[in-house]
């Protein structure tokens, strides 16, 4: 009988870890340059970047993907992997990812942390509440939301209007229930009963705010600029109005800091950061990338989800707020999720079917000309699960070749950084050899309705875009505030091109539907909500938290 295989915990409470002044003197930093939480965690200054900004920089590799199935992609375990073998093959790598949220960790998506031998640790704390980064960002923005209630209860100096606050609450969770709530209730003393709701915080402005500034002063002035509710004359309500950027600052004080960790192989990795990439920019922290970029040769950075959500945020909002000139992409494909996008069950995926995998390629293929359109070299990285079968791997490396598109298998989840080779080779070849001709997908000047055009049919694949009334009326109040300029960042859902997650593989001729637009103005980007994405995700049938526990001797299980 075969063995069976060791879980991912199993895998990393097994490992062998160096203490984290190991890694931190392995970067060349000093005693001034970060501080340690506990044995294997630290924090490193974000003020090492200003007094390193005169070094080069390193590469800045970005991982990305296929639209997302219930098969499993394994992107972030990629990233790690790939971070492993370009240590092997002698380059000096480092790592950059955002760090989880407990709500998809307690719900269904997992954890963030990587998988089999390709995996950052301690994953424990890391899939928990590591070094309180999330926490955070939830007490300032509560903080805020507490400030606003309080304001208009104290008199409303700012004439405040109760039906368009922006502001909601926010918490880590999946509470679907706490989407539509009523606060305020019980006499005067309790304030003024009004509408309100919760996000999950990673989709809190303030999370993207930390993971896009740069300092301390840049973090208080986006905090300042926050919109957080309308007049009663329908003008802006800021964060400086109230006088609450100071306040806020403080909590985040320690949280700008990038944490640093290591992976199975003691390769250096900050994960800092954490925003959801269907309903927020999706990246990890400016700070923590440009930092590994100071301190390696490559960085290996990821996005989330496909690279119609996170690697266009990445490369349109991200790297203009941080100056960032990405050097190449990695584009990770599975057997199994290529077939789903073919028209397979979850059920029917071990079984080998190259039709569905020939008619599943489409996905990939609408993913290589997005890249393409940025004008950067990329792999197609074949991230290889146990039960592909040899006739499916290679017809994926066939149907590359015949193309001229570089790929390369990568086996990270079971060999770690050994298996990544062959990627790693392939990765330094393309950013070495191939022609680099980076540009956002479209230009800040144009108006925003445009920007949401560009992006349905330059990324992905769509016809036209459709307006709410909503919409449009908020259309012309972000024209009449000056912000038109911004970025657009695009909330939609992770499992489709389109709106709709039922239409997989490469849909074509479809409509965006754009119910409503948030100004994000502190974090420098409009949001535009479509179909029907939601803020706070609810939890699934059967939450993964169900199967997780812990025992008297402080042993965790079922986590991942």
């Amino acid at each position: 009988m075969a063995k069976p295989f060791k879980t991912d915990i199993e895998i990393a409470q097994e490992a062998k870890l160096a203490p984290i002044e190991t890694i931190a003197r392995q970067l060349g930093l000093s005693d001034e340059d970060w501080e340690p939480y506990g044995r294997y965690k630290g924090k490193v200054s974000a003020s090492l970047l200003k007094r390193l900004q005169n070094k080069p920089d390193g590469k800045v590799v970005l991982v990305t993907s296929i639209n997302p199935t219930p098969a499993g992609e394994g992107k972030s375990t990629v990233t790690v992997g790939l971070g492993q073998a370009l240590n092997r093959i002698g380059k000096k790598a480092i790592i950059a990812l955002r760090e989880p949220s407990l709500g998809p960790s307690m719900g269904m998506k997992g954890g963030a942390a990587g998988g089999g031998y390709s995996q950052i640790v301690p994953m424990e704390d890391i899939n928990l509440h590591f070094t309180g980064d999330i926490h955070a960002i939830t007490t300032a923005h509560n903080l805020l939301a507490a400030l606003i209630d309080n304001h208009i209860h104290r008199g409303n100096e700012l004439n405040i209007d109760p039906r368009r606050i922006l502001w909601k609450r926010v918490m880590d969770m999946n509470d679907r229930a706490l989407r539509h709530i009523v606060i305020g209730l019980g006499g005067t003393a309790n304030g003024v009963p009004r509408e309100d709701g919760f996000d999950i915080t990673v989709a809190s402005e303030i999370m993207a705010i930390l993971c896009l500034s740069l300092d301390l002063d840049d973090l208080k002035s986006r905090l300042s600029k926050m919109v957080v509710a309308y007049n009663r004359a329908k003008q802006p309500v800021t964060v400086k109005d109230l006088g609450a950027e100071g306040a806020l600052t403080l909590l985040l004080k320690d949280a700008i800091n990038p944490n640093l960790v290591q992976t199975l192989e003691n390769t250096p990795a900050f994960v800092h950061g954490g925003p959801f990439a269907n309903i927020a920019h999706g990246c990890n922290s400016v700070v923590a990338t440009k930092l590994a970029a100071k301190l390696g040769d490559y960085v290996v950075t990821e996005a989330g989800f496909g690279a119609d959500l996170g690697a266009e945020k990445f490369l349109d909002i991200k790297t203009r707020a941080g100056d960032i000139e990405p050097s190449a992409v990695v584009i990770v494909v599975t057997v199994r999720a290529l077939k789903m996008h073919g028209g397979l069950a979850k059920d029917q995926l071990k079984v080998e079917d190259l039709k569905a995998l020939e008619k599943g390629m489409a996905n990939v293929e609408k993913h290589i000309e997005t890249i393409e359109a940025f004008g950067l070299p990329y792999v197609v990285a074949i991230n290889r699960f146990i039960t592909d079968t040899p006739n499916e791997i290679a017809f994926i490396q066939e149907w590359c070749t015949s193309r001229g598109i570089e790929n390369a298998v990568a086996n990270v989840w079971e060999e770690g950084g050994k298996g990544g080779e062959a990627l790693a080779h392939a990765v330094v070849e393309v950013v070495n050899e191939k022609r680099n001709a980076f540009t956002p997908i479209y230009d800040l000047d144009m108006d925003v309705k445009t920007k949401i055009k560009t992006i349905t049919q330059k990324v992905y694949g769509g016809a036209d875009v459709e307006f709410s009334s909503l919409a449009l009326k908020q259309l012309k109040e972000i024209e009449a505030n000056g912000w038109g300029h911004l970025p657009v960042c695009m909330a939609k859902t992770q499992y489709s091109l389109s709106d709709d997650p039922s239409k997989i593989g490469r849909p074509k001729d479809f409509i965006i539907h754009v119910r409503e637009l948030r100004p994000r103005i502190g974090a420098g980007f409009i949001v535009a909500l479509t179909g029907d994405i939601m803020t706070m995700p609810g939890l699934p049938k059967k939450p993964a938290a169900l199967n997780m526990d812990i025992t008297a001797d402080g042993v965790i299980t079922g986590l991942f």
